[in-house]
């Protein structure tokens, strides 16, 4: 049987009442919080204040989802088609969420004036992600990050 990362977003995010914290916002860096870890998956909050995002990464070899609770995000998405990668953007307003592959490659950001919230699901639940840089004709490793170490 094939999880359906989305709907589990979908089903987190409708049951903000339950989760075990209210979101924070931090001026300086994301928050985050795991909300839950069940049978190969795992659920994460996340908030972002305008102008707040991520390097570009992937998330280890791990397939997922995320959902917009309130506000907008801006995703990023490495692409190769056509020889050198390059950057596809697309904004996700409050209600929309996104489903990704394994070998997912991509940035979100706040690029709104107000400050959103997400739900993201992973499974299996992640242990590394690999931050990158996009250079000119290929993407560059600039660190690999391992699950109780870095986050």
């Amino acid at each position: 049987m094939t999880l359906d990362h989305l709907a589990i977003a979908q089903r987190f995010s409708a049951a903000a009442a339950e989760w075990a914290v209210a979101p924070r916002f931090d001026p300086v860096e994301r928050w985050y919080h795991r909300l839950a870890v069940a049978d190969g998956y795992e659920v994460w909050l996340l908030t972002w204040m305008p102008g707040q995002g991520t390097e570009i990464h992937d998330h280890g070899g791990s397939a997922g989802a995320f959902h917009v609770h309130a506000g907008t995000l801006a995703e990023d998405t490495v692409s190769a088609r056509g020889g050198a990668p390059r950057m596809v953007s697309r904004e996700l307003g409050e209600g929309a969420g996104r489903r990704f592959g394994g070998h997912h490659i991509h940035r979100i950001e706040n690029r709104s004036g107000r400050p959103a919230v997400s739900v993201h699901v992973y499974g299996p639940a992640l242990t590394t992600m690999t931050k990158y840089r996009l250079g000119p004709d290929r993407l560059e490793v600039l660190t690999v990050e391992r699950a109780g170490a870095q986050w």
